[in-house]
């Protein structure tokens, strides 16, 4: 038996969306790396694939992160600049 058992974080009245069950939960029941949340209500969290696909396709016609400026390829780096093939 272990002497200290690893808890997951969270309070009591917060909700995820466990990916791995797909099911919503009160509480974090599964790991943090199978989770989304925390959210504010059960409806949030039921939401959460749907909200995450909203938030990806805002990110991907996101003009300040496809900046083609300057002659690029549009496949800025973090430093902001092109990168160019060989």
């Amino acid at each position: 038996m272990a002497l200290f058992k690893k808890r997951t974080a969270g309070k009591p009245g917060e909700w995820f969306y466990c990916l791995e069950h797909k099911k919503v939960e009160e509480g974090p029941e599964c790991p943090a790396k199978n989770r989304f949340g925390p959210y504010g209500s059960r409806e949030e969290a039921a939401r959460a694939l749907e909200t995450a696909k909203e938030r990806n396709l805002e990110w991907e016609t996101d003009p300040r992160w496809h900046d083609t400026s300057g002659g690029g390829t549009g496949t800025g780096t973090a430093t902001g600049k092109d990168e160019v093939p060989d």
